[in-house]
Formats: structure tokens, sequence, C-alpha cells
């Protein structure tokens, strides 16, 4: 298996560099379902989609598509799994189709990369059935018809004619297998200043599209914002504190954000006690911290869990609740009910909004920017 020269050289004077597998490939070529699965089956393994760690707008002409951002990220963020333990990371996602990686970034990662692709017809297809609508299917043909050309050296895989699961096999037969590591020691603090806007609730309020819609605001009003999903950063399979990893990595995200223009950053994620909101909060100084609490009644938590469960809105790595039987999503919305009463009757949150007669548009208008004082 062909790893990245420069990374592998790079990795040679770090001790014990974390094995780093990196699926690429344009959008519908089955790269994030075969990251997930190989994840999902592999006890002490670690999970990062690239989109997720990258989500700073707009970007800079001095690096379209973000991908040295996202290398400079990704940096950290194996530096911080290897640390907390994992046996090795999976890592799915774009590359810049004419470089490749940016493997100058990646000290800490013995990596290994393996292109996924597919024929036109069929990749056009596949994205048609997928119907995602913030997706740009004609950009993402480009795209694999540049990386087919360029060349770069990696080994490819030609998902064209074969189901998931075929492609998962041959997957998991190339990398095979990884045994646990010792946790530690974790790479020096850092710091920057800046707004966060953390938006946490129980399950399926709508942190999410809240979040969103509060980003778009902040970036249509002049200012570079950054998103990010707390739980996307966080995947890891070992490890007796998961906080700790998701505070390292949500770090390891703004610091360069702010390296790169932004002054804001909208976080998503569940929290529910001040000791977890303490250490996030201590762990991102001198950044302010505005923690905003989404309340809904329990019926519109079904109603938007049973949304789910029928698949409306992004697929996103581990959705629990998208294609589940009625059973799984009773249950779903009982443990919902109970945290959004256990968070009401914590008081957490700097603010707290109800979200049962409002849009998201409508709720991110609410919130503001700064954050404005409101209760319901």
């Amino acid at each position: 298996m062909v790893a990245g020269v420069a990374a592998a050289r790079e990795a040679a004077t770090v001790p014990d560099p974390l094995p780093v597998l990196w699926l690429c490939g344009p959008a519908g070529v089955g790269k994030s379902t075969a990251a997930w699965e190989l994840f999902a089956g592999m006890p002490g393994a670690g999970h990062v989609d690239i989109d997720q760690i990258g989500m700073c707008f707009p970007e800079i002409p001095a690096d379209p598509g973000r991908t040295v951002l996202e290398a400079r990220i990704l940096g950290r963020v194996v530096a911080n799994f290897r640390a907390a333990g994992a046996s090795c990371l999976i890592v799915s996602g774009y590359i810049d189709s004419h470089r490749g990686i940016h493997t100058e970034h990646l000290p800490h990662a013995a990596l290994t990369v393996l292109r996924l692709r597919c024929d036109q017809p069929e990749l056009r297809r596949r994205l048609e059935f997928r119907a995602n609508p913030a997706e740009d299917r004609e950009a993402a043909l480009r795209e694999a018809i540049v990386l087919d050309r360029t060349g770069l050296p990696y080994p490819c895989l030609d998902t064209t004619a074969r189901t998931p699961a075929e492609v998962l096999d041959i997957v998991r037969d190339r990398w095979g297998r990884h045994t646990g590591r010792p946790a530690g020691p974790w790479p020096d603090p850092v710091s920057a200043p800046g707004e966060i806007l953390w938006i946490c609730g129980p399950a399926a309020v709508g942190k999410s599209t809240v979040g969103w819609e509060v980003a778009q605001l902040s970036r249509q009003a002049g200012h570079t914002t950054g998103f990010v999903d707390l739980q996307q950063i966080g995947f890891l399979h070992s490890g007796p504190d998961h906080h700790r990893l998701q505070a390292a990595n949500l770090v390891a995200v703004w610091i360069n954000f702010h390296g790169y223009g932004a002054q804001r950053l909208v976080v998503v994620g569940a929290v529910d006690q001040p000791s977890q909101v303490r250490r996030y909060t201590e762990a991102l100084a001198p950044a302010k911290v505005t923690l905003c609490r989404l309340h809904a009644s329990p019926e519109r938590l079904g109603d938007r869990i049973r949304r789910r469960g029928r698949g409306e809105g992004p697929p996103i790595a581990g959705d629990v609740l998208r294609g589940q039987p009625e059973r799984v999503l009773k249950k779903a919305h009982a443990a919902a009910v109970t945290e959004a009463e256990a968070l009401e009757g914590a008081g957490l949150g700097d603010m707290r909004v109800d979200t049962d007669d409002h849009s998201a548009a409508e709720l991110a208008r609410l919130i503001g920017w700064p954050p404005v004082s409101l209760s319901s």
C-alpha cells in the first residue's frame, strides 16, 4: 500500500505516529459510507470527515477549497486522537484535486491514502439518487474527471460496479488491523480570542439546523464565520473521557479558523452539566462562549424525531435516528423528552429559546449576533 511520501518522512521524525487512512474522491464514490462502516467495525479507531472540520466561510483566494485550512486542523486533530489512545484514525473527504494532500501539516500521521473513483454515468446516477439539494452534482462530476487525469500518486479503487459491502471488504482487507496504544501525551494547549455561540439542547430539537442558519446570517453580514458540529469531531470507540478529546479538537478547529480570519464560531452539540460547560470554556479561553439552549415540547420533539427517522435532512455520520423502525424512534422520543426536562430543571445555558412555533430562520434571527438575552 502506498502512503504519502512526504507524510512518511515527517512521521519518521515523530515518535509513534498514528496510523491514518484517508479515503478520498469526489461526492458519490462511496468514501463516506466505507469510512464510517470501517470505523464502526474497528474497536479503538477514531473517525473524522474532513468536511466537518473546514466549515469556515468565505474561503480566501490563497486557499481555494480550504484544503490547506483542513490539513492544518487535521494535523492537530491527529495529535489529539493519538493522545486519547486511538489505535488509528479513518478520514474521509475530498482533497486538492491538483496537489493532493498537504502532508506537510500532518507530522503525527503515518498516512495511507486510497482514492475511490467511479465512471461518469454511474456517478451521475448515484448523485441524482441521493437528491441532496446542498450538493453540486456538476462540480462533483468535474472533480472526478480532474482526479482521473491528474495522476496523483495514490492507489485507486474503482467502485463503479461494486456494492458498498464489496467496497468495504476491499478497504478493510487493504487497511488491516491496528492494535490499541497507550494514551497521551496531549499537545501543548493553544488559544485564540473571539466570539463563540454554542447551541445546545435535547436530541432532535434542531441544534444543527438553527446553528447553521445563525452562521449564515453572520456571514451574510460580512463576518468570516465558522461552524462545527461537536459530535462530528469526537468519534472514538475507546477512551473514558470523550469530552477531553472533543474539547481539544474544538480548540484545534477554532485556532485555525481564527488564523483564517474568523472572529465568530457557531458550535452545535449536546452538553448537560455545568462542569462539562466549564471544561470547554476553559479550553477555549480567552474566546467568549455564550451557551444558547433550545427547548421544544414533547409533541414537537416527537414530530422531529419521526422526520429524522424518515430520512429528512442532510445525512450525517453517526445519525442514530435515520431509517430506524418505530419502536426505536419511540425510545428516542422518550429519551429526548427526559433530556429536555432535565435541562429545564438544571436551567443550563446563558439563554433559553423555545422552538415550537418558529422556523429555523426565525429562530436564527431571534438569537441574533451578538446573541441577545431571551426567555420564553
